[in-house]
């Protein structure tokens, strides 16, 4: 056998090996490659076979990141045809069954997992996860948000909330992942409270009947009657959003999940500042608060009450408060005696006003002395003085008492 034969038969049995070796493929077969060439958007794989395949570019994906010729990549057949070696194959199909995998064991294990925001659309976003996961807009934050055109390209965590394979339906929450970790630190904030503690806090919202103020994650409601030791008709009088505030703790329950706070038991009283502000004997100005049957109730600093009893509030006598006085009137009035300790003070409205002087008392006319003589009696037996009378008296009885000796 000649050099010639023993390297053709060479060729052929090295040729028959190859195609032996060569891999048989068709529809769904799943294939791994190398990219060798990058035209006409597509990318040409060479997976090993008879012929390359190709991928277009649409069916490409690696996460926003552009093909590189050398890549290994694992693909999906689509079509095959021999006859025109024709070869397509596609990667995303890969990714997404990979994705649909991936999702289902997140889902069962409630996994927490970063996306990205790939586009905003009406009623919420939209994040790849390998195939097309949709969060709500109710569903993107714990507070409600009314634009979100700037969320595009942000990184967001959440939960996959439900899934459905067969509809291609992927629903994902980041809601549920701040909720958890809401709850999480808001029981580690409720057991490291103290009943009596100060702290600072920012006010987050305003209602009617309070103010809510955050005290390190964690809302807590200042009661209206909590604000100011002042009456407050509504929280937006004293404070807003975003204003840091001074508190203390009143209460934390746990359970139910609340927290009760005071502004004003975080401040000095006004029966406090009024200890070193008043003393007996000063001339206060002060406004009337309540009239009562026994006396009026004057302000005489915020929070700062004292009685005027109805006898000191008028020189004149007076039969109810209200014959002088009128709640809103401004009057000066004595302190008369101030005790802070049982937040009592008595006060004089007379006694800052000078005592009218008295009325003369009504002279007894004098009697007329052209007036006419009374008339004088005829009996000799009579007289207007007592001498007369009793001489008088002696001469006419005396005969007849003398019987009785």
């Amino acid at each position: 056998m000649s050099e010639e034969t023993r390297n053709q038969e060479a060729v052929e049995a090295a040729t028959q090996d190859e195609l032996d070796q060569m891999v048989s493929l068709k529809k769904g077969d799943t294939v791994k490659g190398t990219i060798v060439k990058l035209e006409d958007n597509q990318a040409v794989v060479s997976i090993g076979y008879k012929y390359d395949g190709v991928i277009p570019l649409r069916e490409l994906s690696f996460d926003g990141e552009e093909p590189q010729v050398g890549q290994e990549i694992e693909a999906r057949v689509t079509s095959i045809n021999d006859n025109k070696e024709q070869l397509v194959l596609s990667k995303r199909a890969i990714d997404s069954e990979n994705a649909w995998e991936k999702l289902q064991q997140n889902f069962d294990n409630q996994d927490v997992f970063e996306v990205t925001v790939t586009d905003v659309v009406k009623g919420g976003v939209v994040a790849d996860v390998g195939v097309r996961g949709f969060i709500p807009a109710s569903m993107v934050e714990r507070h409600f948000v009314e634009d979100f055109s700037d969320y595009k390209g942000r990184t967001l965590r959440v939960k996959v909330k439900e899934l459905d394979r067969e509809n291609n339906k992927v629903i994902l929450s980041q809601k549920d992942v701040l909720e958890s970790e809401f709850e999480a630190n808001k029981q580690k904030v409720m057991s490291e409270l103290q009943e009596g503690q100060e702290i600072v806090g920012t006010v987050q919202r305003l209602t009617q009947f309070g103010a809510f103020v955050d005290v390190g994650g964690v809302d807590g409601l200042v009661h209206v009657s909590e604000i100011a030791w002042t009456h407050v008709d509504k929280p937006s009088d004293v404070v807003s959003e975003g204003q840091q505030v001074k508190v203390k703790v009143l209460k934390v329950d746990p359970e139910k999940g609340k927290i009760s706070l005071s502004m004003k038991a975080a401040q000095p009283g006004p029966w406090e500042s009024a200890a070193g502000q008043f003393n007996n004997g000063d001339i206060v100005t002060g406004v009337v608060k309540r009239l009562v049957n026994f006396g009026a109730f004057v302000e005489i600093a915020p929070g700062v009450e004292g009685l005027v009893h109805i006898s000191q509030i008028s020189h004149k006598h007076i039969g109810t408060p209200q014959e002088v006085l009128e709640e809103g009137q401004e009057v000066k009035a004595k302190i008369l005696e101030m005790n802070p300790a049982e937040k009592r003070v008595s006060l004089s409205i007379k006694e800052t006003e000078e005592a009218p002087a008295p009325s003369p008392r009504a002279e007894r006319p004098e009697r007329s002395r052209d007036r006419a003589p009374r008339e004088q009696l005829n009996n000799p037996n009579v007289s207007l003085n007592n001498e007369g009378m009793s001489v008088t008296l002696g001469e006419r009885f005396g005969d007849k008492l003398s019987k009785f000796k």
